[in-house]
């Protein structure tokens, strides 16, 4: 049964309206969710103000301590976790595991690491202001509103929401249309954990609640989404001079050379694809393989992807598609591949029945091809041949998007990576940056800007603010109207001897 887009099940509930969270691989009705109105979201905002005082003051110890008390929580209850992610996405039981086992690490990290990062710490003075003691610490914002995606319904915002929470900041959540008991889980799991204040809240809806979230006078937003609606939320936030980051789509590329090791590649390659059926920002999308191992590479993929098949089974290789209209945007792009001369040895149009598509191997795609040029968001690989990996680098770098990429080289994998336009790489290896906690992850170009995770992304949701204290007073002091010429001349000196050579 095909899933019905929940816009279209929204219903009066009294005064309240509310709208159904549907299974994709069925179509039943989850459960129902309020849509919340601008004044549910200016107060859920107003409440989390007065509890974020509250909680930056409990100190980083003091965090530490709750947010430690809400990953022990969400431990004791991944099986019932899973379960609501699998339900709400149609991904696989361990394709749900998979993704509550990086929030777990990443709640870990964040909340162990928030001192040693944000606390304050010592800076040099330099030559002028050898008399003072200067420092540095950074401070929670206050509120930050958080808008989620529902491809990695979990993972992806605690992103923004663990390293928000650790850095002193209190958060109101607003997930996907999609996927809104996944954030409903998260906020109650939290209050159980921490019941004193409403530190983390979630408002429900559709478009219309995200919009207001960003209007609501947060002091940053934190969006994971497509790039259009990425500049709906950066003009919305623009009228109030509310800052965002904006972790946008990707059409990232997998770079082959001629010394690569073809099995590995091959493997990695279908992997990163297809996992959680392809609906991945940072997933594989485009690989570049050198001419002289192509065929090679060309059927060591297709024998894997080819024995793949999608499910609404816990067990199956892959689900569903979860937003329905993104099977209408595979199918074009699938499409304009072959219309342009590009060859399916994988699947094809036959292999997309909503809410399923089948893993669809395209090769030698022009280009210009939208399977190419823009974000498919399904289980679908292009594979192209270059005359070698430079060349696939340069085509690489050749769209605007710029999130993530990947390289398969024994012996220039490092060099080529960093010839890539983008803000992560992997080196023999796919992915394996958004699973480390202390790298910073995030995007350039079309990929939008700021970084969630790791010590960038603690700092992303604080202010930073220097401090300078005088010790003593200077023997030289140019900075007062008593100096005298014969201090500033003094100071000249001194640069010149210390700087000039």
């Amino acid at each position: 049964m095909t899933q019905t887009a929940p816009a279209e099940s929204a219903r009066a509930d009294g005064e309240q309206q509310r709208f159904a969270s549907l299974d994709p691989r069925t179509g039943e009705v989850i459960a129902n969710h309020p849509v919340h109105s601008a004044a549910h979201v200016a107060e859920a905002v107003r409440t989390a103000r007065a509890a974020a005082g509250w909680w930056a003051e409990l100190g980083f110890d003091g965090r530490r301590t709750r947010l430690d008390a809400w990953r022990k929580l969400l431990v004791r209850k991944l099986d019932e976790f899973q379960t609501l992610i699998s339900a709400e996405t149609g991904k696989s039981a361990d394709d749900a595991r998979t993704e509550l086992t990086l929030v777990i690490d990443h709640l870990h990290w964040a909340a162990k690491h928030a001192s040693r990062v944000l606390g304050k710490r010592r800076v040099s003075s330099g030559m002028l202001m050898y008399n003072h003691a200067a420092s540095i610490e950074y401070k929670p914002l206050g509120v930050i509103g958080v808008i989620g995606p529902w491809n990695y319904p979990a993972f992806t915002p605690m992103g923004s929401i663990a390293y928000a929470l650790a850095a002193g900041n209190a958060v109101v959540f607003k997930p996907s249309e999609f996927t809104p008991g996944v954030g409903v889980f998260l906020a109650a799991t939290f209050a159980e954990a921490v019941p004193d204040h409403p530190v983390f809240q979630v408002v429900t809806g559709f478009g219309e609640t995200g919009a207001a979230l960003c209007t609501s006078g947060v002091n940053k937003v934190a969006f994971t989404g497509s790039t259009p609606t990425g500049k709906k939320v950066m003009a919305a936030c623009a009228e109030t001079l509310t800052p965002v980051l904006v972790e946008c789509g990707g059409k990232d590329a997998l770079i082959v050379a001629d010394d690569a090791d073809l099995v590995a590649a091959a493997e990695a390659t279908v992997w990163g694809g297809i996992f959680n059926s392809g609906q991945t920002c940072a997933g594989v999308e485009r690989v570049y393989v050198a001419k002289g191992v192509a065929d090679e590479f060309v059927e060591l993929v297709t024998k894997r992807a080819a024995k793949l098949r999608p499910g609404g089974q816990a067990n199956a290789d892959l689900g569903p598609i979860t937003m329905p209209r993104q099977v209408e945007i595979i199918r074009a792009h699938v499409q304009d591949a072959l219309d342009k001369g590009g060859r399916a040895v994988v699947g094809g149009l036959d292999s997309i029945r909503p809410p399923y598509v089948e893993p669809i191997v395209l090769v030698d795609v022009p280009e210009d091809s939208t399977a190419v040029t823009d974000e498919t968001f399904g289980p679908t690989v292009v594979i192209n041949r270059v005359a070698d990996a430079d060349e696939g680098v340069r085509l690489a770098n050749a769209l605007s998007y710029g999130l993530g990429g990947a390289v398969f080289s024994r012996g220039r994998g490092e060099e080529l990576a960093r010839k890539m336009n983008c803000g992560m790489v992997s080196v023999n290896a796919v992915l394996a940056f958004a699973a480390v906690p202390g790298l910073p992850f995030g995007g350039v170009g079309d990929s939008g800007f700021g970084r969630i995770h790791g010590e960038d992304g603690l700092r992303e949701f604080t202010s930073p603010q220097s401090m300078t204290r005088k010790r003593f007073g200077a023997l030289l002091n140019p900075m007062t109207y008593d100096r005298g010429s014969r201090t500033v001349r003094h100071v000249q000196r001194l640069a010149k001897l210390l700087y000039g050579r």
